[in-house]
């Protein structure tokens, strides 16, 4: 088989795990040629390529980032989009293409396969651990390994100097970032998306824990979480080109927060993008590689228009109009029964 593969979004921890797992199966077990399409969607609709074999993979395993380079975007985003992206399947003799993204760029595949049956593979792929129909996504180790060894770092500098120090996390929709590394690092807080949150509590804890002669405190919040109405100010939020919500800052407000009501020293961190760098943990290279191994396998099977995921320890299959616009928000008896019973 001809096949194509793209890796689109924002970039991750072990994409290139899962194109050379691709390539290595498809090469060596099925003598297929894999054809990468660079920047995402552009590369499809623009034709621009490069060849990827087990030769041009060497090496890529513990790397970060993504060989074929990325971008946000659709064809659906421009009229002939469509038919830009059928032409080239056509014209090029692929037998299909292997979508890795996250749901943006599954639900692009979707589309493409429910409406104009274009043949689509998607393998699951963000840091935010929120895809639906996948227990776990690739990154998301790596990103949690990262935020957990600054709230080590932030530990020692913060009862150094008797300062609260809030950490802001990647999670535009869901806090399983500030979950797992807000237990790991043994936050006095954790703020996520998916419970807001009243100040004023968030305050009365850091000064229980004050008056119990433990001066320094770590608050862990991501970046989509919101304060309950009313309890806190916020300004209206700009909009991205792509409609997204342009989040980040929300750890700088509450910093400010928490210092003028309690008068203690307080200092934001934001992480940003350095969650989403370098070498992925030997966790995600190992999942990332068996998604790709199975992405190249369903392929073979003529699973068009399904979704390779992780349930329990089994790679399984999954429709992925079962899973595109939906968001897996975390397990909230995890937050309840275990992170909160870590709070001030």
């Amino acid at each position: 088989m001809r096949i194509g593969v793209l890796t689109g979004g924002g970039d991750c921890p072990g994409l290139n795990a899962v194109l050379r797992a691709i390539v290595r199966k498809g090469e060596r077990f099925y003598g297929d040629e894999i054809v990468g399409f660079r920047d995402a969607w552009d590369g499809v609709m623009e034709r621009r390529t490069m060849p990827l074999t087990v030769e041009t993979m060497r090496g890529t395993l513990p790397r970060g980032g993504t060989v074929l380079g990325t971008r946000r975007g659709s064809p659906f985003d421009r009229p002939d989009g469509v038919d830009l992206v059928a032409a080239t399947i056509a014209d090029m003799g692929l037998d299909g293409l292997i979508v890795v993204g996250g749901d943006g760029s599954l639900s692009v595949a979707c589309k493409l396969f429910t409406e104009h049956q274009i043949p689509v593979l998607g393998v699951p792929k963000t840091i935010d651990n929120d895809i639906e129909g996948t227990e776990v996504t690739f990154g998301f180790h790596t990103a949690v390994q990262i935020a957990t060894d600054a709230i080590d770092r932030l530990h020692t500098t913060a009862e150094s100097h008797d300062r609260v120090m809030v950490v802001e996390v990647m999670g535009r929709h869901s806090g399983w970032i500030a979950t797992y590394a807000g237990i790991a690092g043994g936050a006095t807080v954790v703020l996520i998306p998916e419970r807001p949150f009243d100040i004023e509590e968030v305050c009365d804890r850091i000064m229980r824990r004050h008056q119990r002669g433990r001066f320094a405190s770590i608050v862990v919040v991501a970046e989509g979480a919101l304060p309950k109405p009313g309890t806190m100010e916020m300004a209206d939020r700009e909009v991205d080109q792509f409609g997204h919500i342009r989040l980040g800052g929300i750890g700088h407000l509450v910093a400010e927060e928490i210092g003028a009501r309690t008068k203690f020293e307080t200092r934001p961190v934001l992480l940003g993008h350095v969650q989403r760098g370098g070498t992925p943990t030997a966790y995600d290279r190992v999942l990332s590689t068996r998604f790709g191994v199975a992405a190249t396998d369903a392929v073979h099977d003529h699973r068009w228009g399904q979704m390779v995921a992780l349930r329990g320890d089994r790679i399984v299959h999954t429709p992925l109009s079962e899973v595109v616009g939906r968001t897996r928000p975390v397990d909230m008896s995890l937050f309840e029964n275990v992170a909160e019973v870590f709070f001030a």
